[in-house]
């Protein structure tokens, strides 16, 4: 990498560290989308103020919450443009220890891409910053997604169930994953007052929170390379998606990645997200980059940025020391939700990348001489 491109990413983060680029959060009273604030030079997001010891404690249960979502279905399914509007909705759940449900005013939301436009149900933001809200076990909550079914079917719910367990999979590998919780959402008509569905979906900690539990900012500089980066982090989320057949990302497009800026070090860290394209989830849906030389998902093909041959190992030693916490995800209370053919595909599907870290020849072969930028 030339000086000249590593002393402008240090340039841009001692900007951010120094005067502070971020805008004040939106009030919680605006009925209107939340309009984002852009940082000069569109180097940071907005700064948020979060809970983390109560985001922490959200998303530390892994015991499903049964909520109620009731919301103007046929309104939430028009909106289809990138700026949808926040919609009124309300979320009925039972507070610990409590003998009566109680239900708290929110707001929905559209987002996404592809399952925006081929589901029958939006991938949807919540928006927790009603007062009633900050009074609830959802607390420290601002805004994150919930990932829902895409079509009311038991095979689709698998899905949702199976990018959860690989939400839990990064947690245990590194802590700039996202924390997700299961939820199992009763969707329901406002309108008619009628449900829609039954069906386990998952919240996701949005990144300013974990960029709060890691003393850092989320950056929005594209074009990162390797030299940017810390490059145990890169190694790891390479192998990482390796691991679970991700290949829908680019760490310098900012496509399903996203880079965390530590606050004291000025270190920079790629955090992955959205798998549901990869080949440990095996949706129906899911097809790889017609420009990627691999026909369907379920084939692994490395695509981490190249760091020192010498990471590598401390990185698959990492993998070893965690494989029965990986595969232990399997067989605890979300494992039991899920199809036992599922869990007996998924873990020879992991059994794969075992045998492929601990052969030396295999390891050299298909990751470390296969990653991005080896000359």
């Amino acid at each position: 990498m030339s000086n000249r491109r590593r002393t402008s990413w240090t340039w841009a983060w001692l900007v951010i560290v120094a005067v502070g680029l971020w805008a004040p959060s939106i009030s919680a009273q605006d009925q209107k989308a939340p309009k984002k604030k852009k940082s000069e030079g569109g180097v940071s997001t907005p700064k948020k103020v979060f809970d983390t010891a109560a985001v922490a404690e959200f998303f530390k249960d892994p015991t499903p919450l049964p909520i109620t979502l009731t919301f103007n279905a046929k309104r939430l399914r028009g909106d289809k443009g990138d700026n949808a509007p926040w919609r009124a909705a309300t979320l009925t759940y039972t507070p610990p220890n409590a003998s009566a449900p109680a239900t708290i005013p929110i707001k929905v939301k559209t987002r996404g891409i592809w399952r925006l436009h081929n589901c029958d149900f939006p991938p949807i933001f919540l928006n927790f910053t009603s007062k009633e809200a900050k009074q609830t076990i959802f607390k420290g909550l601002d805004q994150p997604k919930l990932t829902s079914y895409c079509r009311d079917e038991d095979l689709y719910e698998q899905y949702v169930l199976q990018e959860y367990q690989l939400y839990r999979i990064y947690q245990l590998l590194t802590p700039y994953g996202h924390g997700a919780r299961v939820l199992r959402v009763t969707y329901t008509d406002s309108a008619s007052a009628k449900p829609i569905a039954t069906r386990y979906a998952f919240l996701l900690e949005e990144p300013d929170a974990v960029a709060a539990r890691n003393h850092g900012k989320i950056l929005k500089l594209k074009g990162a390379g390797p030299d940017d980066l810390v490059p145990y982090e890169v190694a790891l989320t390479g192998v990482y998606s390796y691991l679970i057949g991700n290949t829908d990302f680019s760490v310098s497009g900012l496509h399903n990645v996203e880079l965390l800026g530590k606050e004291n070090t000025g270190d920079v860290v790629p955090i992955m997200h959205d798998f549901d394209f990869s080949g440990a989830v095996n949706a129906r849906y899911a097809t790889p980059d017609p420009k990627l030389r691999i026909r369907t998902v379920r084939q692994r093909l490395y695509r981490g940025y190249c760091v020192a041959d010498s990471i590598y190992p401390k990185v698959f030693e990492l993998f070893n020391a965690k494989k029965n916490d990986i595969y232990g995800l399997y067989s605890d209370k979300i494992g039991a939700l899920m199809d036992p053919k599922v869990v007996k595909e998924t873990l020879e599907y992991f059994d794969e990348f075992y045998k492929t870290i601990n052969n030396p020849r295999d390891a050299k072969d298909l990751i470390i001489n296969s990653c991005y930028g080896r000359q």
